[in-house]
This record gives C-alpha cells, structure tokens and sequence, in this order.
C-alpha cells in the first residue's frame, strides 16, 4: 500500500506535539509495510535544515519539501479582511508548492492520502485534480476552537475583534472542508463530537496520539521531591499564557511551602520575560536538548493551560514516565485520565495549591499517581495498536 502524507511543518526531529504525532504514525506503519512519501510545508518558523536529517525513520521515506515564509504579515492580514479566505490557513498556500506537490502525484499513484492538520488543506484540491487516491483529513485539534478561547480571554478590545474575527473564518473554512474527504481522523472523543456537531457526514473515527514506549524508559531512580516542572514551546500562545498566569497567581505562594522547592520550565522560543521572573526557586532552562531525559530527571509535571483543543501530547509523554501530572482541565481534554488516579485536575488557583500541596506532604500519592499514569497510557496510546487500526481503514476505504 502506498501512502502520501501531508504536512504543514517538517516531522523531524519529533521534539514537540505535532511533530511527534505524525513521526509516530509515519513509524507505525512503516513497521506494517505501508510505502510512505512524505511532502512537508517547510516554514521560516520551524525550518529544518534537511540535510542535517539523521534519523532511521526519514532513510524509509521519500520525502518532499517546500521552503515557506507563513510569518503573520501585517499588510497581509489588513488586505485579508477585504477576502473571503482564513488568513491562518491562507499563509501556507504557495502556487510553486502546489506544482511541486502536482508532480509529485504525477509521478506516483498513492492508495491513501492522509492530510495532517488544517494547514495542508489548500492543497485538497490539487490532490483531487491529480489523484484517485483515498483522502483523509486528520484533525490535531479544532482549530477555530483554539482561536475562540483565546479571544475570550484578550483584554485589549481591538486585538479581541480580530482574534474572533480569525475565528470565524477559520470555523468556515473548516466546515465547509470537512466533508470533502473520504475519512476524518478525531485526535480525541470530545473533538469526534465537535467535529459531528459542526456538521461531518463523512467517515469518522478516533485516533489518539500513539507513542512507541521504547522510547519512554526510566533508567534511573524515581526523581526526588521537591521538584516541580513545566514543559513547552513559548511561541505558542496557550503555553505562554497558561504560564503566567500560574507564575503571578499561584507560584508566589506555592515556593513558600518549602525553602528547597525548585521549579523548572523549559522549551523552546522561552521569551525574556521568564528569565527575568524574580523568583530564587525558579529555574529557567530554555530550550533543552533531550526532552525525554528533562522529564525523567524531575517529579511533578504541571499544565496549566486556560484554552487549547486537541490532545496535549506532553502530557502523555510524562505519564509515560510515570509522571504525576497537575493540569486544567482543558489541558487534560481528550484523555481518559481520572482526578486523583491517574492524574490532578486543579482549575483555580487554590486547587493547584492544594493539589502541590497533598504531594509534598503525601510523596506515596504522586508516586502512586505516575505509576497509574504508565498504565492509562499504555492502554490507549500505544504505537502498535494504534496504527493497525489505522491501516484497518485504510485497506476499509480502498475495498470500498
């Protein structure tokens, strides 16, 4: 079976969500026989330097590349209001791309052509003029959702017209696209039921990030408390929002518990303004080599996330390592993870208070929390299971 995936960024190395979400899929079914070509959008943003791809994975691809410049452009956007296009999505449509990405279809003939995300969407219709394949529309999150909750919460009422300006253009779009494949891919059960109610009437299924547990060991003794730790990239709003809003309305008080209590944030595009936080228990690690042996090292992951869709995939990283995790409740949206077995749930302020709180003085509870946290994991993300199934609707699709 031969198989084309899309995608709006370069999937190596896979160090942060969206990344490690296709590479796990592109991993997964190579493993079952499946022929992968990959073309990727290659922006200004999250360039790869595609010669410096080392990776075993990338050697059993073909791969295609474009070169994109999708930065926000303010005349862009001022000319975009006067159209009828999403000027999120628009940016990543170029007409040189879209001949590289026609020849391409020329010169193979693909089973499956599976569309990672929204972004690579302005591409469908190049695909359907080139191709018989089957098309499937993944969908890493609902993206006019993010954009909504994010409007909710901006001040400053200019910018808030704007951002729910961008909204609705993106919920449009997005609707309007959505039946135009043969399969959508849910990344989780409460975005298959938003998908639904916005209007699919194609083929629709649930398939959460898998991870290949080879990569997750432990190879060290379990972290000593008190360590606390928050992992994510700063150029993506809801981290850094999220971010300070428990650095000013929740840390102040939660390093007064204990002298030796020491929290570290790391990620990359960490702006300025963390470096300069004044706390003597705070630790700023920026962008860090290994994220893997970052989460290993500590002991309580916390998410604080006030709006985001999709599936948080740092989260089910760290409850691979048997992490205990303390999140909002929309950061841990999409996994079937249960308050106080598998997982915190603090909302406010206080509940993160006394969720911190119950571990420094209870170190048998987040201990307990992590190795529960491994076996929700291993039930529903693993890579194996995961991408049968995936290969199961392909092979459903092509004998329809």
């Amino acid at each position: 079976m031969k198989t084309l995936i899309l995608t709006n960024r370069v999937p190596f190395p896979p160090n942060s969500g969206y990344p490690i979400v296709v590479y796990n899929t592109i991993k997964g079914l190579l493993k079952l026989g499946v022929e992968i070509t990959l073309f990727s959008i290659n922006t200004n943003k999250h360039r790869v330097d595609v010669d410096d791809i080392y990776d075993p994975i990338f050697e059993q691809i073909q791969f295609h590349s474009f070169s994109l410049d999708t930065e926000v452009n303010v005349w862009g956007a001022f000319l975009n209001i006067f159209s009828d296009q999403s000027y999120n999505v628009s940016r990543f449509f170029d007409e040189d791309a879209a001949r590289m990405l026609e020849e391409v279809l020329k010169e193979n003939e693909f089973d499956v052509i599976q569309f990672e995300g929204l972004f690579v969407v302005p591409y469908l219709d190049v695909v359907k003029a080139n191709s018989s394949a089957k098309v499937i529309y993944r969908a890493h999150n609902i993206e006019f959702d993010v954009w909504e909750r994010i409007a909710m919460r901006e001040q400053f009422t200019p910018r808030r017209k704007y951002l729910q300006f961008l909204a609705r253009r993106l919920k449009y779009y997005e609707t309007e696209q959505i039946n135009r494949f043969h399969q959508v891919f849910a990344i989780s059960e409460p975005d298959r039921q938003h998908i639904v109610k916005f209007g699919c009437e194609t083929a629709l299924d649930v398939f959460p990030v898998a991870i290949d547990f080879e990569k997750y060991v432990i190879n060290q003794p379990p972290a000593g408390f008190p360590t606390l730790f928050h992992l994510g990239a700063m150029d993506w709003r809801p981290n850094k929002e999220g971010l300070e809003w428990f650095l000013d309305e929740i840390w102040p008080d939660i390093e007064k518990l204990n002298s030796e209590l020491r929290f570290y944030i790391a990620g990359k595009h960490m702006q300025r303004e963390f470096f300069e936080y004044d706390s003597e228990n705070l630790v700023v690690e920026g962008e860090i080599f290994d994220a893997v042996e970052f989460i290993n090292s500590k002991s309580i992951m916390i998410v604080p996330l006030l709006s985001a869709s999709g599936m948080r995939v740092k989260i089910i990283e760290g409850m691979a390592m048997r992490k205990c995790i303390i999140a909002t409740s929309m950061a841990a949206e999409g996994i079937r993870c249960e308050h106080g077995k598998d997982i915190l749930i603090a909302n406010t302020a206080d509940e993160f208070y006394r969720s911190i709180l119950q571990c420094i003085t209870n170190p048998k509870k987040w201990r307990e929390i992590g190795d529960n946290a491994r076996k929700t994991v291993e039930r529903d993300h693993d890579i194996n299971t995961i991408s049968q199934r995936m290969l199961n609707v392909y092979q459903k699709l092509i004998s329809a």
